[in-house]
């Protein structure tokens, strides 16, 4: 995968290469290219933004330097296609950022990032480059950033972490909270290694037993108590197909049913008055 970020502030991006995306770079899994857009500007100030038309306090990220930096970086190598780049714009008001998203992102051979400063990009850029690839706006929680630096590396780790080669295990992402898959819309339960006893606490006694079909179960259910918990409206949002007999077993324990009413409403499970045993 080619990675390419386009920023005022190079240096924040740093990060890319230490850890699993620094060896990825090392090991040719990943290019990561770093730009500075102020390289595509001609005044003495190094000017990339401007006041908002319609007024309103802050300013805007301009199109001119913009439009410049990326013709230049999609020039090199730019092909429709099976090369063909995705725009990548992190924005608290694109699509939230998902495993699912990460996962397809992953797929794709080349990504663009514009991370912005101030109020945004004239949004003329996006529609422009539109024209040409994909965009996708994305957001990677409810809440502002000072820039977009922060989500860039937020979304590169999720997405590089997938590509085959950068984990040590290639089924380690396989169980991960939200994985495609049996823990789809659910949050993996706890994890223990050595030793057995610390402080007082065990681990749990299933998880010595070498039984491999209880352990599974076991973690099983521990991934529905945890997201029962704490993000109870992920079970809401789940398929009752996507539960077999003993899940449904300990949804019921948990206080929860199917919610024949609440499809419509993009619901499918609602709260009961159970009690946990």
């Amino acid at each position: 995968m080619r990675l390419d970020v386009v920023t005022i502030f190079p240096e924040y991006l740093e990060p890319l290469d230490v850890s699993l995306v620094g060896k990825a770079r090392a090991r040719g899994r990943l290019d990561v290219h770093v730009h500075d857009l102020r390289a595509w500007t001609y005044d003495r100030h190094h000017t990339v933004d401007d006041t908002p038309y319609g007024g309103g306090p802050g300013m805007v990220m301009m199109t001119e330097p913009w439009g410049e930096a990326l013709d230049t970086v999609l020039a090199d190598g730019y092909e429709a296609g099976s090369h063909e780049p995705a725009l990548i714009v992190p924005t608290p008001s694109g699509r939230p950022f998902t495993q699912e998203m990460a996962v397809e992102l992953s797929e794709r051979p080349w990504l663009v990032f514009t991370p912005a400063r101030y109020e945004g990009i004239d949004r003329r850029v996006f529609d422009e480059y539109a024209t040409r690839m994909p965009v996708y706006e994305v957001s990677i929680g409810d809440y502002v950033l000072a820039g977009g630096e922060a989500a860039v590396l937020v979304i590169t780790e999720a997405v590089a972490r997938l590509l085959p080669g950068v984990l040590g295990n290639a089924e380690s992402h396989r169980d991960d909270s939200f994985a495609p898959g049996t823990m789809a819309n659910l949050l993996e339960g706890p994890v223990y290694t050595k030793p057995p006893r610390w402080r007082g606490r065990e681990i749990p006694e299933v998880l010595l037993s070498g039984h491999h079909g209880k352990i599974a179960r076991w973690r099983r259910d521990e991934a529905l108590k945890r997201t029962t918990a704490v993000r109870p409206d992920l079970i809401e949002r789940c398929d009752p197909k996507a539960f077999d007999k003993k899940d449904r077993e300990t949804l019921a324990a948990l206080g929860w049913e199917p919610d024949p009413e609440g499809e419509r409403y993009g619901r499918f499970w609602r709260r009961v008055d159970a009690v946990e045993e």
